[in-house]
């Protein structure tokens, strides 16, 4: 692809990322790019503040190698702007490229496709909580990081919007699944059970849809490295003697730090009441995703017409 140009509204909107990241002193300007840009003239306008690039695929940061440029890949065409930006943070810690509790200033396209506009402040603090580059590259290890992306999609789906309008609490524990098995077990009917594999392998989107419709029944699904639900339905039974977790977290929470601590696999969780995500490893909360907002529900619009005024009488 031909690099392009930037734009006088691009120049303006860089110029003011880097304003504002000198004024924070922030560690990077994270650009979330659609195509090749002129690197050099991209080098120019911010100065000597770190650029750390992010992309959906390789072809849109050809060249910034050359330019002595960072970036990472995320192959999340079809997701949100606050899963890139989640996820542009999550590769760019574990590649050591940002620093786990930095400041960085985020540039992307907000409201129009292929348009640089928007800008926001992220503290990576408040997004990764006490998750390191070392904390990552051990989930990596335990669970194969494209499983773990496509289980929490799915959860952030769930957390935002629910099911039919109606918020959904839910548990996927990932990896090391024979011990999982080993320490859960059936709370009733499996929906999952009797499918071949590749019919209950999350790399297919139909099968991620088939999911979210039995996400609100009662336990947890159980994931292997591969992204095959092995089970559904599942009651935890890991002990959680001695588990400190943050107040107000419930049963679920407990039961995800007490099977991730049990064994090598990564639980993910779903709030019913907030639609936060939380990733458990080793007992301990080591990742918090805040998805958007639930989508406003329109309602119909109730008229009830006034009474007709009553006749009156001859007389």
């Amino acid at each position: 692809m031909k690099p392009q140009r930037l734009t006088e509204q691009s120049k303006t909107i860089f110029e003011q990322a880097a304003d504002v990241a000198a004024s924070l002193k922030a560690q990077a300007i994270l650009v979330i790019v659609e195509a090749p840009l002129d690197w050099e003239q991209l080098k120019q306008i911010v100065g000597d503040i770190q650029l750390v690039l992010a992309a959906d695929q390789v072809e849109f940061v050809e060249g910034a190698t050359d330019a002595q440029l960072q970036y990472v890949l995320l192959n999340m065409q079809d997701s949100t702007v606050q899963e890139h930006l989640t996820q542009a943070i999550l590769e760019s810690v574990a590649d050591d490229i940002l620093a786990p509790r930095s400041r960085v200033v985020a540039v992307y396209s907000g409201f129009e496709a292929d348009t640089l506009d928007s800008i926001s402040i992220l503290r990576l603090g408040d997004h990764l909580v006490r998750l390191t580059s070392r904390d990552l590259r051990q989930l990596e290890t335990s669970v194969p990081l494209d499983t773990l992306k496509i289980v929490v999609d799915v959860a952030l789906d769930l957390g935002r919007e629910g099911r039919e309008g109606k918020p959904i609490g839910t548990m996927f524990v990932v990896g090391d699944a024979r011990n999982v098995l080993i320490n859960s077990r059936p709370t009733g009917f499996d929906p999952v059970r009797g499918y071949n594999r590749k019919e209950r392998n999350l790399n297919d989107p139909r099968v991620r849809e088939g999911i979210k419709e039995i996400a609100q029944i009662d336990g947890a699904f159980v994931v292997s490295a591969d992204g095959t639900v092995e089970a559904a339905a599942r009651y935890i039974d890991a002990p959680a003697k001695d588990i400190t977790l943050a107040k107000g977290l419930g049963t679920r929470h407990w039961g995800a730090a007490a099977i991730s601590r049990a064994t090598k696999a990564v639980a993910v969780t779903v709030s019913e009441s907030t639609g936060t995500v939380r990733l458990f490893q080793k007992g301990e909360v080591v990742l918090r995703i805040e998805p958007f907002r639930r989508p406003m529900k329109w309602k119909e619009f109730e008229y009830e017409p006034p009474a007709a005024p009553e006749a009156k009488s001859a007389g």
